[in-house]
């Protein structure tokens, strides 16, 4: 066998054994540079791995995470969610449509799936419990809301896309997310709303009673939250300021609002929160560090070439084609997360977009709503993990809500994939490069 087959066994068998995606692309790497190359060429690991993190663009993904968590301390989270049951008001499916909508404004704010289904989860699973949601139920809805987090900007997916694949526009990838992940949350939300209807799950309130519930009030309180995505996204359309620039602006003004606004969060707790946020982001650099191996190996082996070429020829058909790699990378979002994914499949997908003229900011949000719905489909969902252990029940307990959610969501996938316009209407409009 070829030295490139026996780097692709080896990443595979490493994974099937249990070895975390992080080693397993680096010791797999390494085994291509030493059959395929030279034992010597060994000594480019350290400039391989210090190259693949030795970028500007991704300053903004440890400050995101900084900022999804400030927010989460915050108290943001219990605000809006008051916010929005005041504005909806008790009615069948009312809780649901409230966890979705406040789903998809943290997501404004974290651009972290996980980080947004804990800091919903924490706030919505009592109430709607209490209000007759079943557990199984609340857990899968608030994961797939949460999963729209990829989408809608700020997205750290979106921001490692635009690393891997040269000549994307970052500023137009985060405004081709904005309607994709306003299209993902209805379709969560349409079911949603006609199960909890045809059940009778009464929409009560999460907080307090509805009567004390009062909407000028709440808005008040919840102004802070809002505003949080429109000075990010404002701030890059005005040119003010770079996306990095924007998650430094981001930390700061969460960390105003957490210290001095909701007075929820203390110096104590900000420092707690940095050591978190860099533990979460050394984990994210380690991978795209030691993936940095395994990509430079398989591009002086051919590796990636060879099975660009492998998948053209598998049909000449465009449509076809898209649809097989669009399962694949849901069959991989099952498995992996978000950022793997992208370092591991992108060096081969992007001569087949080049090839079929796909455009690559759309074929980056078709790609980043399929890791969508792996982040609540089991068996790894990793949004699922962290609402299921909030709500105290089992992974398998979901199954069947997942599948649901799991139809909703491709619904609107294969919507943005017939009608490109929906992801590409808005940068155009902003005129960015697309």
């Amino acid at each position: 066998m070829s030295p490139d087959v026996w780097m692709i066994l080896a990443f595979a068998g490493l994974l099937i054994a249990g070895i975390p995606v992080a080693f397993s692309l680096a010791l797999s790497g390494a085994v291509g540079i030493v059959l395929g190359l030279s034992p010597d060429m060994l000594a480019t690991l350290g400039t391989n791995t210090y190259n693949s993190i030795a970028k500007y663009p991704l300053i903004a993904i440890p400050l995101f995470i900084l900022t999804g968590l400030i927010f989460e301390r915050s108290g943001v989270a219990l605000r809006l969610v008051r916010f929005a049951q005041a504005l909806i008001g008790p009615r069948h499916g009312g809780l649901a449509l409230v966890a979705v909508l406040v789903c998809m404004i943290m997501g404004g704010m974290s651009g972290s799936g996980p980080a947004d289904a804990a800091a919903v989860a924490m706030v919505m699973l009592p109430s709607m419990t209490k209000a007759g949601y079943p557990k199984p139920f609340s857990a899968t809805l608030i994961a797939a809301s949460a999963s729209t987090a990829i989408l809608i900007p700020p997205s750290v997916a979106l921001i490692l896309y635009s690393i891997v694949v040269p000549g994307v526009d970052l500023r137009a990838l985060f405004a081709a997310g904005l309607f994709p992940g306003i299209l993902a949350g209805i379709a969560l939300l349409v079911p949603a709303m006609i199960v909890s209807k045809r059940y009778g799950w009464e929409g009560g309130t999460p907080v307090e009673s509805a009567e004390k519930l009062s909407v000028r009030t709440t808005f008040k309180q919840a102004i802070p939250a809002l505003f949080a995505p429109v000075l990010i996204l404002g701030g890059l359309r005005s040119g003010l300021f770079t996306p990095t620039e924007a998650a430094v602006v981001a930390v700061a003004y969460g960390a105003i609002v957490g210290l001095f606004l909701t007075r929820e969060l203390s110096l104590r707790d900000l420092w707690e929160l940095l050591g978190e946020a860099a533990i979460i982001s050394g984990v994210v650099m380690l991978i795209i560090a030691l993936a940095g191996i395994f990509a430079w190996a398989g591009t002086m082996l051919g590796t990636f070439r060879h099975l660009a070429e492998w998948i053209i020829s598998l049909t000449d058909n465009g449509v076809v084609l898209l649809i097989l790699v669009m399962l694949a990378v849901l069959v991989a979002g099952m498995l992996l997360d978000a950022i793997s994914i992208y370092l591991i499949m992108m060096p081969i997908l992007i001569p087949v977009m080049q090839h079929f003229e796909w455009n690559p900011v759309w074929f980056g949000i078709l790609l980043a709503m399929n890791i969508a719905i792996g982040q609540f489909t089991p068996p790894v969902a990793v949004n699922l993990m962290v609402t299921t252990e909030v709500a105290k029940i089992r992974l398998e307990q979901t199954l069947g809500w997942a599948l649901l959610f799991v139809v909703a969501m491709g619904c609107a996938l294969a919507l943005v994939a017939l009608f490109p316009a929906i992801a590409l209407w808005l940068p155009t409009v902003l005129g960015y490069n697309v």
